[in-house]
This record gives C-alpha cells, structure tokens and sequence, in this order.
C-alpha cells in the first residue's frame, strides 16, 4: 500500500539501465529472450471467475517497505517456527470467523527469504495454508531511495524467488506475485520483467501467479493484453485517496475503466478505506469520499464477480486496518475495527445484504 503515490524521476538512460542489469541477472536457466519468447501455453485452467478469492492482507506495521526482514504485525523475529506457526494459526483462524476470509496476502523480500528468519516465516505460510488457506506471497522492495518502484537487487531478488519456488510450488494453495506496485517501470518494462519471471519458473503452474498491473498496480489493462502472460491471475490496487472526492457513479467507472474486460482474470489484492475513524459503510453518505468509495468498489466486485483482498486485514498502527490484535501476545485473536466495513467486504465477496437508504 502506498499513501502517497508520487514516483522518483529516473533519466532514461539510468532507467534503461536498470531494466537491462534485471533482464541480465539470472537465478536458473532460462530459455530464450523474455522479449521474444512465444508463451509457454496454460499449464492448469483459470477458473471462469475470481470470486474464489475472499482475503486480506497481513502485514508489517511498517507498511511491508523493510530494509530487513518482514515481520508481521503481533510476529517477532524472535519467534521460532513453532511459535510463529501456533501465533499464524490463530491470526488465520481469526480472520476465517470475523470476516469468513479464505485468502491471505503475505510480503516477502531477500532479506526475508534469504536470511535466517525464513526458516520462522514459514511457520505463517504454511499455518494458513494447513486451515486451507490460499496464500498470495508477493516482493516488497526497501525503504529510503529503495523506495522507487524498482527491483531493488536483481541479484538478492532472483535467488530469494528461487528459494520460495523450490519450497512452495507443489502447494496449490500458495501463489506467487512477482513485485508489489512495480511503478518504476513503464508498462512494457513490466511486461517483460513478468514475462522473465514465467519463463525463469515454467515448473510453477501459470494459474498459481498473479501478475501486478502496471504502475501502482493500478491498471490492468497492458498486463491482461500480453499475450506472454496468458493464463496468469492479474492483480489491481484501488484506493479511495486516489481522489480528494468521487461520487459512488464516478468511483464505479474509474475502477472499471482500471479493469476494461479482464475481470474473469484480476483479483483486487490491496484496496481499503478509513476503519477506526466511526465512518457507516452500511449508510449512503453521499458527502463522504471514502464512504462512496467503499461502496461502489464492494458493489462492483460482487457484479463483476471479481475477487478482493482487503488492505490491510492487520496492520498495526493503520487506520485502514479491519482487524486489531487482542488477548495473550503469544496466543492471539482479532476483534473487528468496523462492522460495518466487514459487511461492505462481505457484499463484495456475494454474501450478506447491500446497502440501503
């Protein structure tokens, strides 16, 4: 998630290089030129929907932008696998009787990945996934300069992908997001970086990874026309502070035009409002951005039947946040923020009731 969506300028020229020290760097053998490269054909069926994705996002209080380890809200790196799992169990069972949540949106980064504590975050992975959990795990870059919608280190960010490949590809309940909001990158730069990414892990089945929409996430439409990504899930961010204000009608179409005809392939892994600030998602406010805002996403979700991963379902410290930690730190449970914003989740998922006058 980011607040404030403004971008570093990179030169041509330092931009061009950045993308071909990428494109260069290699964990594995890869065959061909991503660029070139004729699409390796479905290897599993996408379903003919998204709605199979009811989740939320769990997260680093430090918004997931980590120059160390990822370490997630009510987690410690101090924490063995064994504490890790029991702690993830209870988080993950949490969020299944508050919200009726199946998915869970995870950050990872080298330093996660590649370092010791891998061994304790897996302890969250695999928790979720034994309550038959989907888990989307997806690269975060750093913080400061880092900061800047680029792949931080080609050379940490191909073996980290290799490392969590190796351990979870035979999981069909684990997917893999190459790069949360990869904005540095113009969308035909993208294209080819996610198209190195399939060509560099052909062993993981396309319907197992989520290609990030182009920019912020924010637009799917360049992703979903490549051809050399066919048969991947599709992943897109909307956000109410996007606009100081929209009406409901406006919020509706600047998310469909995000989306043009993809829908059957995209899921919306990060989108959120204000949960601890009292707002009613259950009454029209038409005066109210974020209100207008959470309704005609929700609505649009469910009549499109597109999948939502809410952001974040824990965070601690953010007001978005639709989940607080409560009880024993080391066994925890979650209370709901805002009823209301859980039953705006709830419509967008197909269950519940709409909102009324």
């Amino acid at each position: 998630m980011r607040k404030t969506p403004a971008r570093t300028r990179f030169t041509p020229r330092l931009r061009a290089a950045c993308v071909a020290l990428l494109i260069a760097a290699t964990s594995g053998t890869i065959v061909g030129s991503p660029a070139n490269a004729a699409p390796s054909g479905d290897t599993t069926r996408l379903s003919r929907d998204t709605t199979q994705f009811k989740g939320v996002n769990w997260a680093d209080p430090r918004d997931n932008f980590a120059d160390d380890p990822v370490v997630l809200s009510g987690l410690s790196t101090s924490d063995t696998y064994a504490q890790t799992y029991t702690k993830a169990s209870r988080v993950i069972s949490a969020f299944r009787a508050n919200l009726g949540a199946n998915t869970v949106r995870l950050p990872i980064n080298p330093y996660t990945v590649n370092g010791s504590y891998w061994k304790s975050y897996r302890g969250v992975i695999d928790a979720a996934s034994d309550k038959g959990f989907k888990v989307i795990l997806s690269y975060w870059e750093g913080t400061g300069p880092r900061k800047d919608g680029f792949i931080d280190d080609p050379a940490a960010f191909w073996p980290m992908w290799k490392t969590v490949v190796k351990a979870y590809k035979s999981d069909k309940r684990v997917y893999f997001e190459p790069m949360n909001e990869p904005h540095g990158y113009t969308d035909t730069e993208w294209a080819d970086i996610a198209a190195k990414w399939l060509a560099t892990y052909p062993s993981v089945p396309r319907n197992q990874v989520f290609v990030s929409g182009a920019g912020y996430n924010d637009h799917v439409t360049s992703v979903c026309a490549d051809p050399r990504l066919k048969g991947t899930y599709l992943s897109l961010h909307h956000y109410g502070f996007w606009k100081e204000y929209a009406t409901y009608d406006q919020w509706v179409a600047d998310l469909k035009e995000r989306i043009g005809d993809c829908a059957n392939r995209t899921v919306a892994d990060e989108f959120g409002a204000h949960m601890t600030t009292g707002f009613n998602y259950n009454k029209p406010t038409p005066d109210n951005n974020f209100v207008n805002f959470m309704q005609a996403v929700t609505d649009t979700f469910r009549e499109l039947k597109m999948g939502s991963v809410y952001w974040p379902g824990l965070r601690t410290g953010d007001t978005y946040s639709l989940q607080t930690l409560i009880g024993d730190p080391a066994r925890p449970w979650l209370a709901t923020t805002n009823q209301s914003g859980a039953d705006r989740l709830a419509w967008g998922w197909g269950r519940g009731t709409p909102v009324r006058p």
